[in-house]
């Protein structure tokens, strides 16, 4: 079985994050606050919800905060509220970039994503214009050294649970599944004790475009930018970093 995504891409977001933990915290607050506004407190009935607990996890959010945070989303006098928007568009040398955002108001959020996009060579699109180049899957990260069960075991246990691919790469195991199927997968190897680096449904691009020395630099600044935004969650594209 081989990967869909790209670690390497996962891994440099993952970096980027570790660098601005509070700001991921805060971020990670607003998706479970969403999380318990459309489906309950309670995870046992809420599988959005699950799914955003395991994000937090893999972010390294404590247990402890994630709890405080359902708590103040659950409470009587919590009146925050916010939606998810997606924007589609183009990078320097067209490189295909969606951004999930949560937001209380679409318009501010609309103009920061619109000038991130124009100030390093980009521009905004519409809805469906990229996005057709990639492909909503589940994707579960485990680094190797962490990892209490061997390759074949875990291969088995990855197919056991329904998931769709399996893939060994130099550091980690990367494993995909279909969206529907990712809560199943998930929960099935966290009952072995396995604790994951990145676990979430994302876009997965079909096709990788590579850039020279002054595109990778304005990229690079266009995701700093959209990292930068508070209400950005999210950003995927189909940069070979």
């Amino acid at each position: 079985m081989s990967g869909h995504s790209k670690w390497h891409n996962i891994q440099a977001k993952k970096g980027k994050a570790d660098a601005a933990r509070g700001k991921v915290f805060t971020k990670l607050g607003r998706e479970l606050l969403m999380a318990v506004k459309q489906g309950g407190a309670d995870p046992s009935g809420n599988s959005k919800l699950k799914d955003v607990i395991a994000k937090c996890k893999a972010a390294n959010m404590p247990n402890d905060t994630i709890s405080n945070a359902i708590k103040k989303a659950a409470g009587a006098g919590n009146s925050e509220s916010y939606e998810e928007v997606v924007y589609e568009g183009y990078g320097p040398n067209g490189i295909a970039v969606i951004v999930e955002a949560a937001t209380d108001n679409k318009n501010r959020t609309a103009a920061d994503v619109r000038h991130a996009f124009t100030k390093c060579g980009g521009n905004l699109g519409t809805n469906g214009c990229v996005s057709y180049l990639f492909t909503k899957k589940g994707v579960i990260v485990i680094d190797k050294s962490n990892c209490p069960i061997d390759e074949d075991t875990l291969m088995l246990l990855a197919i056991d649970a329904k998931a769709e691919d399996f893939s060994s790469e130099e550091e980690v195991y990367e494993i995909t599944t279909a969206p529907e199927t990712f809560s199943e997968v998930r929960e099935k190897l966290e009952e072995q004790g396995l604790e994951f680096l990145e676990a979430g449904v994302q876009m997965v691009p079909s096709t990788y475009v590579a850039l020279d020395e002054a595109g990778t630099a304005r990229m690079e600044r266009l995701i700093d930018m959209l990292d930068e935004l508070d209400d950005v969650s999210e950003i995927y594209h189909n940069w070979e970093e």
